[in-house]
């Protein structure tokens, strides 16, 4: 490491300080109106955070629900060979993007990859949009090689932004939280509790990695906040609600 602070690639070494959470939730405000800045800046924050715990250049990695492949263009940035998997062609082409050459349309919970054939299994906030969350990370484990990579971020249901645009009327139940969203926009939410939506929590996902005798827990922590934050993940209910959007990175024996 240089004594500016990079790496002899020129990359930054990934910190989560107080300072990168503010400036990602800054972000997050404008994801309405200018998706490609919020997605473009989350995408190279994350894989900034990926390669903190795995070499990118020249490996395989699989998307998982990478929708428009704001992921994928970083990550090859980064030198990764990427391929998106995404159950929904209309989410391939959002924002106006051209649909991604190396994507392919495959449900996450059946993924069209055989055995051990990638080095990094990576899902950014797509768990919760599935109603089988196990079934999805058995899945994204399965495909991974011996000694690669999970990466698995999802929104905890509790935390402020669970119900997603639905929000904060999620607290009140997510079937009365889309209604009340229908009645007020003319139009059913496009993260539709108990249809494209439903309740993810962060005690369910550690206790199945705790069921697994074929990964290693290489970390649990909260995604966006700050690394004094991680202890919160060890608390119950808390976490739930202040976590946030919580991380799992697996190691494949």
């Amino acid at each position: 490491m240089s004594a500016t602070g990079t790496r002899s690639d020129g990359t930054v070494p990934f910190r989560a300080t107080l300072g990168r959470s503010v400036g990602l939730f800054s972000a997050f405000r404008r994801e309405q109106t200018d998706p490609a800045f919020f997605y473009g800046t989350l995408a190279r924050d994350t894989v900034a955070q990926l390669r903190s715990y795995t070499p990118l250049d020249g490996r395989l990695v699989v998307d998982v629900g990478g929708g428009p492949g704001y992921f994928a263009d970083a990550l090859r940035d980064a030198g990764a060979r990427c391929l998106c998997v995404d159950s929904d062609a209309h989410e391939m082409r959002l924002h106006g993007r051209d649909a991604d050459l190396h994507a392919v349309q495959g449900s996450a919970l059946d993924l069209p990859l055989r055995d051990g054939s990638v080095d990094v299994c990576f899902s950014s906030n797509v768990l919760e949009h599935v109603p089988d969350r196990t079934r999805m990370a058995d899945e994204m484990v399965r495909v991974t090689r011996p000694g690669g990579l999970v990466y698995l971020s999802y929104t905890l249901w509790l935390s402020p932004w669970g119900g997603h645009e639905t929000s904060p009327w999620h607290y009140l139940g997510g079937s009365y939280a889309a209604e009340r969203f229908t009645r007020k926009h003319g139009r059913r939410p496009k993260n539709d509790f108990g249809r494209s939506m439903y309740a993810a929590h962060a005690k369910e996902m550690i206790r199945w990695t705790r069921g697994r005798a074929d990964v290693d827990v290489v970390d649990v922590r909260p995604r966006y906040l700050p690394d004094w934050m991680r202890p919160i993940v060890h608390v119950p209910f808390l976490r739930e609600v202040v976590t946030w959007n919580l991380l799992l990175v697996l190691r494949k024996r």
